[in-house]
This record gives structure tokens, C-alpha cells and sequence, in this order.
């Protein structure tokens, strides 16, 4: 049943955005979103005067959202700036959200209002410019927090313990069941299977990210864990740092956002045109475009194929933009032949899963033929050295194993008409 409190929370038609500034252990109001009344719906954004005669203010991206007074609105198909729909829920957080408030329609910016203050990146939306009240998390048990999960799975009303152990999460990206959890001091994204999984999707996560480390990929730490005789992939967070003065939030922006991309034009995202960006705005420019292609090999080689733009982000500091490190690398499920990146790569062959379609446009990442094959090569040589010892690492049982080597990890297809 909602409350009047919660009712009078929908039907939002502006919210107010805060910052952490770099380094910065509390957030400012950074400025207003709001609802331009424009018909189809489109949310205008404003920077608060106060904001702007900061000495210390940073645009929201280097794409869009320029530091300078006035309404702004968003470009292209989207119905608001790109950089601001990061901030929100994605699938996952608004299945949670749906589920709670379902009797009541939620507009986008109920969305930002309602879902959990401890979000990704160093943004959050408030319903007040004066004072900043988070929606707190709570120190839950793992066990809780997948029961609660499971009754979202299934459409099922939560318990006021169970809405609020997985409420706190809902700010969380991804279409995938997860919460936040902090563990001793160090902050995850807790990452759950479900009824509906063909295969061990966490424990094939697992090893894919522990191989990706392997090979010498920056990728974010893992590590496996147990609760309700259920595996559970604890995903260390990279947008959260520690000073001499406590914790601070890291800005980030998707690939999406960089791309300067709506989700209804993220078919057209892909790693030529990121490669672009990162030529033309990355600090560390050549170094960057070396790892972002050994990723896309790394994604070929092990089946990920749900390598789409927001699978793929950069810190934003107000000057400087660097990758940050991959966070979801899961090799996918698949029946065999032709297989596609969720990305386009724009080689040779389209977005087709190849090596050699990867190399095909290895000079748009500075990159020789030969230097594009090494990296290619390496990669396939250490996941096989390593590949038994990650899956004991895993628990990985004998029948996973065998259905993910050459079905998704190292695949015949991976491999067609590569030559050295």
C-alpha cells in the first residue's frame, strides 16, 4: 500500500542536482532540472547562479552542458541531457521502483527522487536547492537483500524490511538484480543471479573479469561470495576514493553520454566513433585507445557480447577525461554461428564478433597491424594458460566449464579468417 508521504513524491516536475566536486567529501546544488512542458515530453537544465560563481565549478560533461547561465536543452532524440539520465536508474532500478510504487505513475524525474542517494558517480537529485537530505542506506545482510530480490523477480509486494534493504540500491545501472553493499570499509555492487538464468551467469562473470585482469586489462576487482546456498559477484566500486578528510564521489560519464547519444540512438554508438573522442578530448590518448582495443578483442575472445555504450564510461573531473576501469565483462550465452557486438565496430564486417573484423580498423586506435594482432594473440595465449586455475578460482563445475569454452569463451567464430 503507498502513503500519502510517498504519493506526494510522484508527479515530479523538477528536481534540484547536486555535486561532489573532486575531492570534495560533501555535494553543492549544482543547478535545476526540470520539465520544459514541451510536447513529446523534454527536460531543459539550468546552472544555479551560485553554482556558476564558484571558483571551483566544472561543467557537467565536456560534450554538452556548458558552464554559462540560462536554459539549456537536450540535443539530438534525447528528452534530457545525457550526462544527467547517467545519474538515474536503469532497468534494474526502476523494476524495484515499479514494484514499490506501481500503483502510481512514475515520470523520469520521479525516477532520479525516488531511487537510492548512493548512486554511481558524483551526482545526485534532490526535491530541495537549500538543504541536501540523502535517502540513506542501510547495513543489510546479503540475505535479505537477495530475498528481496527474488520477490521483485516475481511482481511480489516487499515487507517494509525488504523494501527498504533493496531501495538503497535502485539508483544502480543494469538490467541485472544487484544492491550496494559496503564490507568493512570497501564499497561493492553486489551482483545476484535469478530464477530465469540458463547458466551460471555470476560465477562466468567472474571469470571473465578475473581473465581480463590477467591478460592486463584495468578492470575493477572481483571476488566471489556465498549467501542462501546462492553465488553472489561482489563488484569493487571505482567511483568511490578515500582522503585524510573521508570519502569522496568520482564523476563519470557513459559512453553513451560521450557519445552524445540518446538510449533510443544507442544503435548507433560505436568503438570508431569513442575511439574519435577519445583522439580528440582523452588525456593519454594513444595509451587509451590501446586499452579501449585490447577491450574489444578481450570482448570478442570471451563472448561479451553486451559491450553497449553504457558498459563503457570515463572520469570527468571538469578537465581531464580517463577511461575508467571495465565493470562488466560476462561472456553470453549463445547457440552457435554468426554472433554480433551489442557496439558496432565498423570493420570490415560490420559489428560481426571477429578478430579480424577488430583489426580491420586498428589504425583508427593508432595501432600497426602487427601491434593489433600481438595484442589479439596475447590475449588468446594467457586465457588459455589461465583459464583452468580462474575456474578453480570460480568453483566453476566441470559441465559450466565445457558449456563455455568454445561456446562463448574462445569461440571457432571468434577466429574466422584470422592470419597472423
Amino acid at each position: 500500500m503507498i502513503t500519502s508521504e510517498q504519493k506526494s513524491a510522484t508527479g515530479a516536475q523538477e528536481v534540484y542536482v547536486w555535486i561532489w566536486l573532486p575531492g570534495a567529501t560533501k555535494p553543492v546544488v549544482i543547478g535545476r532540472l526540470y520539465d520544459g512542458g514541451a510536447s513529446p515530453q523534454r527536460y531543459f537544465f539550468t546552472y544555479g547562479r551560485s553554482y556558476l560563481e564558484r571558483e571551483n565549478a566544472i561543467p557537467l560533461s565536456p560534450f554538452e552542458l556548458k558552464l554559462k547561465a540560462g536554459e539549456q536543452e537536450p540535443t539530438g532524440m534525447g528528452i534530457m541531457p545525457s550526462c544527467l539520465r547517467d545519474g538515474g536508474p536503469d532497468a534494474w532500478g526502476q523494476r524495484v521502483l515499479i514494484n514499490k510504487f506501481g500503483e502510481a505513475p512514475l515520470t523520469a524525474l520521479d525516477f532520479f527522487l525516488l531511487s537510492g542517494s548512493d548512486r554511481i558517480g558524483a551526482l545526485d537529485f534532490q526535491s530541495s536547492s537549500a538543504e541536501y537530505r540523502p535517502r540513506i542506506k542501510e547495513v543489510v545482510d546479503m540475505d535479505v537483500l537477495i530475498r528481496a530480490a527474488e520477490m521483485v523477480e516475481k511482481r511480489q509486494p516487499l515487507s517494509p524490511d525488504l523494501d527498504t534493504a533493496l531501495l538503497h540500491g535502485s539508483s544502480v545501472g543494469g538490467a541485472r538484480p544487484k544492491a550496494l553493499i559496503d564490507d568493512d570499509g570497501t564499497q561493492y555492487i553486489a551482483k545476484f543471479s535469478t530464477s530465469t538464468d540458463t547458466y551460471d551467469v555470476v560465477k562466468s562473470e567472474f571469470v571473465a573479469m578475473r581473465l581480463a585482469d590477467t591478460c592486463g586489462l584495468n578492470v575493477a576487482p572481483v571476488r566471489l561470495t556465498r549467501s542462501m546456498g546462492r553465488d553472489v559477484l561482489l563488484v569493487e566500486r571505482f567511483d568511490r576514493e578515500r582522503n585524510e578528510r573521508g570519502h569522496f564521489r568520482k564523476h563519470m560519464l557513459s559512453g553513451l553520454s560521450i557519445l552524445q547519444l540518446d538510449e533510443m540512438e544507442a544503435r548507433y554508438a560505436s568503438y570508431l566513433d569513442l575511439a574519435d573522442r577519445i583522439r580528440q578530448r582523452f588525456d593519454k590518448h594513444e595509451a587509451t585507445l590501446r586499452e579501449l582495443f585490447a577491450r574489444l578483442c578481450f570482448n570478442i575472445l570471451v563472448g561479451n557480447t553486451d559491450d553497449h555504450a553504457r558498459n563503457h564510461a570515463a572520469f570527468w573531473d571538469g578537465q581531464h577525461l580517463d577511461l575508467t576501469p571495465a565493470y562488466d565483462i560476462c561472456p553470453q550465452s549463445r547457440a552457435g554461428g554468426e554472433v554480433s557486438q551489442a557496439m558496432d565496430i565498423e570493420g570490415e564486417r560490420g559489428r560481426l564478433s571477429t578478430l579480424a573484423n577488430a583489426r580491420s580498423v586498428c589504425d583508427r586506435f593508432m595501432l600497426s597491424r602487427d601491434e593489433a594482432t600481438g595484442i589479439a594473440d596475447s590475449q588468446a595465449e594467457v586465457i588459455r594458460e589461465h583459464w583452468d586455475d580462474v575456474c578453480d578460482e570460480a568453483d566453476l563445475p566441470n559441465g559450466e566449464r565445457l558449456r563455455l569454452w568454445q561456446g562463448a569463451i574462445m569461440n571457432p567464430f571468434a577466429f574466422e579468417n584470422w592470419q597472423p
